[in-house]
Parts: C-alpha cells; sequence; structure tokens
C-alpha cells in the first residue's frame, strides 16, 4: 500500500468518525500539547493556560478553521437595555452607568429612547 493509498484510507476514517461526532484527538498528541505548550497555536496555548488543555481541545474541534470574533459586551445589551429603563428612577443615571459599564450619556440615550417609543 503506497503512501497515497494510506492518507486516502486515514482521510476516509477521519471523514466517518467526523460525520458521527466521533473524532477525538489521540491521547499522544494531547501528552505532546501537554508536554510542549510552545507545540500550540497562540490561541490554544492561551486557552490551555487559562482554561486547560481539554478545554483548548474542545475549543479546537468546534471552531478549527473558522474566524470567530468575540463582542466587546459580555451580556446582550438590548436585554441590558430594557433593564437599565426597568431600573431607571429618575436620579440613578451615574448608578446604572456604572453597574452596567455604560457611560452616562449611553445611559440618558437608552433611557431617552425608550420614552420616546412609549
Amino acid at each position: 500500500m503506497g503512501i497515497s493509498n494510506n492518507w486516502d484510507k486515514h482521510k476516509e476514517i477521519e471523514i466517518l468518525l467526523e460525520n458521527t461526532g466521533l473524532l477525538k484527538l489521540s491521547k499522544e498528541v494531547i501528552l505532546m500539547a501537554e508536554n510542549d505548550p510552545e507545540l500550540l497555536n497562540t490561541v490554544y496555548k492561551e486557552i490551555s493556560e487559562k482554561l486547560g488543555m481539554d478545554t483548548a481541545m474542545e475549543v479546537y474541534q468546534m471552531f478549527r478553521g473558522q474566524q470567530i470574533s468575540f463582542p466587546v459586551r459580555f451580556f446582550n445589551p438590548e436585554r441590558i437595555q430594557k433593564i437599565i429603563v426597568q431600573e431607571y428612577d429618575g436620579t440613578n443615571i451615574r448608578t446604572l452607568a456604572i453597574k452596567y459599564n455604560y457611560s452616562e450619556k449611553t445611559v440618558r440615550r437608552i433611557i431617552k429612547e425608550s420614552l420616546e417609543t412609549r
């Protein structure tokens, strides 16, 4: 069996396992990464350092090859805006701005917009 045939067979097995959700990295690969973290691409190295190798491997398997950007805000802005409007008592703009990490100007705008749509 030539190199090409081995590669084709390997790809067929990988595709089969990937389609059934059973594709896992071998223990040898995990050991290599744990023993020499410099082998890892930067983002996976950072994830493994902060969250553990298992999490880094899971992120790799879930998102490999994709461009991912993370929003600056952790919470859904639309939901937070509704909460700000609910919690607004006429005097607590500064408190709400600090609590939800918005500027006072933004909190005022959120409240003003909510009053205009009523």
